[in-house]
């Protein structure tokens, strides 16, 4: 079934906490975060009791620079790298590297719009030499040095990776934000065909939509509410949250907060996320449950989890202040 496939087709990089690694949903939001240097890690581990299990991990990097003169703007650049790979049969697996830019205009002291793009390197592979065929039945027993008789025109593949975005952000104070975004994937829709049969098989555009906000409602209360929407053909996906911020201990140098809630993702997956605080450190876990008809049917409960990881650090600040992102 796989060779008669003509293609092996898999999934992009996704994450329920899809605000925890901003740049794979938007590269306009390199830079739009309460500091001057970011550090993003996330795990996410998928579908292991099917078994046709994902793995996917992601790390990114990025910084504002401000210019020297006109203080109503700034550049921001990031790095962005994904590691992924799927199945048991195959070990389908995709690596890439990115480079993100962003520019965001200040458009009074609680308005910023930003543009973003991102350019890269992505390789998708698989091994041929972890599958066993019927001709390597030596009629007593299986032998691995058995020719399977099978062709294959390429076991990897690379492509170049774009992206394009934009962001609005509203503030009003450190506690309350608000974050609309559309971001685009795979703008050029490289080629992805492991075959040379002449039919090119191109990677399709992936759109985003996002709504990220934080919202205080008490001095030691806030309420997150986190939205995407995504599609890719006829793929589509909706991810949506709620978060109750606790705010434990404002003592300056000793801030620790605790965050609870609940995910919803289209597919019948829900989701309880868990995340710590403290000064400028935070990790975040949650564990989702997805109630698919494919788990209906062979009586499974596919599960996954993410682990992400989030540090930022501050400059220490001139006594003029230079930008409104607290």
């Amino acid at each position: 079934m796989l060779v008669l496939s003509g293609t092996l087709s898999s999934q992009d990089i996704h994450y329920s906490q899809f605000y925890n690694s901003p740049l794979n949903v938007n590269p306009a939001k390199t830079g739009i975060f309460n500091g001057d240097k970011r550090l993003n890690l996330s795990y996410r581990s998928q579908w292991r009791s099917v078994p046709v299990p994902w793995t996917t991990f992601s790390g990114s990097f990025d910084r504002k620079f401000y210019p020297k003169y006109g203080k109503q703007h700034f550049f921001s650049f990031g790095v962005l790298f994904n590691y992924d790979i799927q199945g048991e049969l195959t070990d389908l697996n995709l690596t890439n590297i990115n480079l993100t830019g962003s520019w965001t205009k200040m458009l009074n002291e609680n308005n910023l719009f930003t543009v973003g793009a991102l350019i890269g390197y992505a390789t998708r592979g698989y091994d041929s030499n972890s599958q066993t065929w019927d001709r390597q039945w030596n009629g007593v027993s299986f032998d691995p040095s058995l020719s399977p008789g099978e062709v294959f025109d390429s076991e990897r593949i690379s492509f170049l990776e774009t992206g394009l975005g934009l962001n609005y952000r509203w503030q009003k104070s450190r506690r309350t934000k608000l974050d609309l975004g559309i971001g685009g994937f795979h703008i050029f829709e490289p080629t992805v065909s492991f075959f040379n049969t002449g039919n090119d098989i191109s990677l399709a555009r992936r759109i985003s939509l996002t709504g990220i906000g934080s919202f205080q409602l008490t001095e030691k209360f806030d309420l997150g509410v986190n939205g995407l929407y995504q599609f890719q053909q006829e793929s589509k996906e909706f991810i949506g949250s709620l978060l109750g911020k606790f705010h434990v201990n404002r003592n300056r140098g000793k801030e620790l907060e605790v965050h609870v809630g609940m995910g919803w993702r289209s597919g019948k997956s829900w989701y309880p996320v868990l995340a710590l605080q403290h000064r400028q450190y935070y990790v975040s876990l949650n564990y989702d449950v997805d109630h698919t008809e494919f788990g209906d049917v062979h009586n499974l409960t596919p599960t996954s989890f993410e682990v992400h990881f989030n540090y930022i650090m501050t400059d220490v600040r001139p006594k003029v202040k230079v930008c409104p992102i607290f």
